[in-house]
Formats: structure tokens, C-alpha cells, sequence
């Protein structure tokens, strides 16, 4: 359970990235399945040459970063769609990595890495180690929140809401794009080499469908923390991604087969989408049914006290009854 808190805890800076463009800035970026290799592929070549490990964790996101700047500006300045622009720098990525690599995986298990002090303190795979990560991540987190409140971070999330209103006011929603985009992808690869120098390789094919895990993510914890306040909405995508890495992991305690892990991934992503839907219908649905039953209510007693006074022996008295009923 606390390597799947801490692949959580990683996963949760990726996820942060794919908040900054699916929420924020209201774009669909599939970049992030090749820039996350890229990040852990920069890295562990990095490391490999003598490299600090830190520095190599710049250097992943610096390579991310990049691919995120192209995605922009195939984007904004080449006039292709979003959605493709990043499938089109999502395959190029598959040979960049290659290249970067050499080779399909380059193994880093007998080289020092961020968590080599850890191991050597015996901390790896304890809730020590989890705090240490935790807190690392709720500094990242403090910073886009911060970043957020920016006055550009506030151009940003107004491009994301409606970009021909923010263009009115004279900002260049093309550097929004760019920009946001870049800083996106960068910390996926940030994440994409702390997950190499992690696990202690790194693979061509480690970013396959990460797209879906960041979804996951920001949708499973925004579901359950709401996104009332800005810092709730962000701290909801890093419990979303601890959320997610433990929901896999008590499927596979149960026996399932991990060849479904990704089946689970999109039912769990259906789930989180449909749930704020049927809750929406289902509370809908109760207080139009309440306001039905206090509409019935009230008609019915002009009826009921009509024919009670049109009961009284007195025919005058009935009539002024019925009208004052009529009238009120």
C-alpha cells in the first residue's frame, strides 16, 4: 500500500500538468504521453553521464517543457487543431525518445538517484518516505496555486473561460496558450524523471496512456472535493492520483488481472463523469417531485372547503364562501 501512495504522490505532479491544460485552459492535450517519457528519458541518460540527480530532474522538465512549446505553436501559430497538434507531437516524441535513449530502456539501477539517500536510511517504503513526498508535492502544489493568482495566471484561467473576452481586453491568448501548455508539459516531465530515477529505469513505453491516469485524477478528485475554491480544486488532482494508484492496487489484491488495469482506468474515468451527472438529475428529480406535492396540496383545499360550506344550511353563507375562495 505505501509504494502505491508514492506512485500516487508522483502520478500527482503529472496530474497537476494535465490540470494546468484540461481544467484551466480548457484544452485537450495529448502531449503528455510522449513528454512524460521524454522527461524520464532525458533524465536517465543524465544520470548516466555523471549528472546530478537533481539536475537531471531539470533537465527532464526543460524536455518537456519544450515539447510543450511545440504543441503550442503548432497550435497557435500553425492553426491546427489542439487535439491533433498534440497527437502530432505526441508520435514525434516516440522516435525523439528513441533517439535520446539509444536504446527502448535504459537501466539505472546501479547509479544514485534523489531516493539513493532514502534507501541508504532505510526511509524507502515507509510513511516517512511518504511524508518527504507529500511535502515536496504540497510545495509544487502551493506554487501553481500561487501561479494561478498571478496576473497572468489570471489571463490564463480567463482564456480558458472564454479567450475571445480576455482578447478584447488586449491579451495575446496565444501566449497564454504557449506558455501554459509549456509549463504543463514541463512538470509532466519533471514527474516523468522523478518516476524513472523511481523505479530505476526508464522505457520508451512508460507514458502509454498516461492521458487517461491524469484524467482519472483531476476528475476522481475534483468528484470528491468539489472545485468550490481554487486551492481545493488543485489539492483535489494530487488526492485524485493517490486515489487512483489505490484503487489499482486493491484490484489487484482481489485477484483481478493487471491486462485489465486499463479497462478499470477508462470504467473509473466513465464513473467519475457520470456520477455529478446523475447526482444533478437525482436532486432535480426530488425537488421537482416537492414542489409537485406542495402545488397538489394547496389546491386541494379550496375544493375541500367549498363543499363543506356548501354543506352549512345557509345558502348565502355557502355562496360568499365559495366566492371569497374563488377570489382569494
Amino acid at each position: 500500500m505505501i509504494p502505491a501512495v508514492e506512485f500516487g504522490l508522483i502520478y500527482g505532479v503529472m496530474a497537476l500538468g494535465v490540470f494546468l491544460t484540461f481544467r484551466i485552459l480548457n484544452f485537450a492535450d495529448l502531449t503528455v504521453d510522449g513528454s512524460f517519457t521524454t522527461g524520464g528519458a532525458t533524465a536517465a541518460v543524465a544520470i548516466l553521464a555523471g549528472w546530478n540527480p537533481f539536475l537531471a530532474i531539470l533537465a527532464g522538465f526543460a524536455t518537456g517543457f519544450a515539447a510543450g512549446l511545440i504543441t503550442g505553436l503548432l497550435h497557435t501559430k500553425g492553426n491546427i487543431d489542439g487535439l491533433l497538434a498534440g497527437i502530432l507531437t505526441q508520435i514525434g516524441l516516440w522516435s525523439v525518445n528513441l533517439r535520446i535513449m539509444g536504446s527502448s530502456n535504459v537501466p539505472l539501477l546501479r547509479e544514485d538517484t534523489i531516493f539513493t539517500p532514502l534507501r541508504d536510511a532505510g526511509l524507502m517504503g515507509s510513511w516517512a518516505s511518504v511524508g518527504i513526498f507529500a511535502a515536496v508535492v504540497a510545495v509544487i502544489t502551493a506554487a501553481i496555486v500561487w501561479f494561478l493568482n498571478t496576473d497572468f495566471g489570471l489571463a490564463v484561467r480567463a482564456t480558458g473561460d472564454n479567450g475571445p473576452m480576455i482578447r478584447s481586453f488586449g491579451v495575446s491568448t496565444d501566449r497564454t496558450k504557449l506558455i501554459t501548455l509549456a509549463l504543463s508539459n514541463g512538470l509532466v516531465g519533471a514527474a516523468g524523471a522523478v518516476f524513472a530515477q523511481y523505479q530505476g529505469f526508464a522505457d520508451n513505453s512508460m507514458g502509454v496512456g498516461l492521458i487517461l491516469i491524469g484524467l482519472a485524477s483531476v476528475i476522481m478528485g475534483q468528484a470528491l472535493l468539489g472545485q468550490r475554491f481554487l486551492w481545493l480544486s488543485v489539492a483535489a488532482v494530487v488526492v485524485g492520483a493517490v486515489l487512483y494508484r489505490l484503487i489499482i492496487f486493491a484490484a489487484l489484491e482481489v485477484g483481478l488481472n493487471p491486462n485489465d488495469m486499463k479497462f478499470i482506468t477508462a470504467a473509473l474515468v466513465v464513473i467519475a463523469l457520470l456520477v455529478p451527472q446523475w447526482r444533478a438529475a437525482i436532486g432535480g428529480a426530488i425537488a421537482g417531485s416537492r414542489a409537485n406535492r406542495g402545488a397538489g396540496g394547496a389546491d386541494a383545499v379550496t375544493p375541500n372547503t367549498a363543499a363543506s360550506a356548501s354543506s352549512s344550511n345557509d345558502p348565502a353563507q355557502a355562496t360568499g364562501t365559495m366566492d371569497g375562495k374563488v377570489k382569494a
